[in-house]
C-alpha cells in the first residue's frame, strides 16, 4: 500500500511539472511572457448604483449575461438579460442589437469584461461589466432562476 500510494505522488508530481512547462522540459523565458496585468479587462466595472440607475431605465438597456446555465439556476441574476456565453458570443454578434447600451453579466466581471471589450472593439455602446455576486455583496438584489422540471416521457408537447 505505502508503495502504491509512493508511486502515485510520484505520478501526479511528474504529471504537474510536465504540465507547468509545456511538456517541453524547458521553463517558460520571463521576456517573452505576456504580463498579468496585460490581460486585463479595458472594460469599467459598474458599481452597484451605476447598474441600479441603468437598471432604472431599461428602455434603451441590453444585459448579456456570458456566465453557463449552471451558474444562472445555482448564483442568480438580474431579471431580464439575453444569455450569451463568452465562448459564443464572437459568432453571436450579428444579432444583437447595436442600438442598446450594453450591460454584460459574469460573477465576478471578469469574463464580463472580456465580453465588453470584445463588444466594444465590433462597436457597440457598452456600459460596463458587472459581477453579480459583487452586485450582491454591496446590496443588490439578484433573481433565482429555477429551471423547469425534466419532461417525461408520457407529457404531452402542449402541456
Amino acid at each position: 500500500m505505502r508503495k502504491t500510494l509512493m508511486a502515485g505522488l510520484l505520478v501526479l508530481s511528474a504529471a504537474s511539472a510536465f504540465s507547468q512547462d509545456g511538456g517541453s522540459g524547458q521553463q517558460p523565458d520571463p521576456a517573452n511572457a505576456t504580463p498579468s496585468h496585460a490581460l486585463a479587462s479595458h472594460a469599467h466595472v459598474l458599481s452597484r448604483s451605476e447598474l441600479d440607475k441603468l437598471l432604472s431605465r431599461p428602455q434603451n438597456l441590453l444585459i448579456i449575461d456570458v456566465r453557463r446555465p449552471d451558474e444562472l439556476s445555482t448564483i442568480g441574476g438580474l431579471p431580464v438579460y439575453l444569455s450569451i456565453q463568452l465562448s459564443d458570443l464572437k459568432k453571436s454578434l450579428a444579432w444583437i442589437p447595436k442600438g442598446r447600451t450594453i450591460v454584460t453579466v459574469s460573477n465576478h466581471a471578469k469574463r464580463a469584461g472580456t465580453a465588453a471589450d470584445l463588444l466594444a472593439s465590433k462597436g457597440f455602446k457598452v456600459a460596463g461589466a458587472v459581477g453579480v455576486q459583487t452586485y450582491e455583496q454591496e446590496g443588490g438584489k439578484l433573481t433565482r432562476v429555477v429551471p423547469p422540471a425534466p419532461r417525461t416521457a408520457n407529457a404531452s408537447p402542449d402541456g
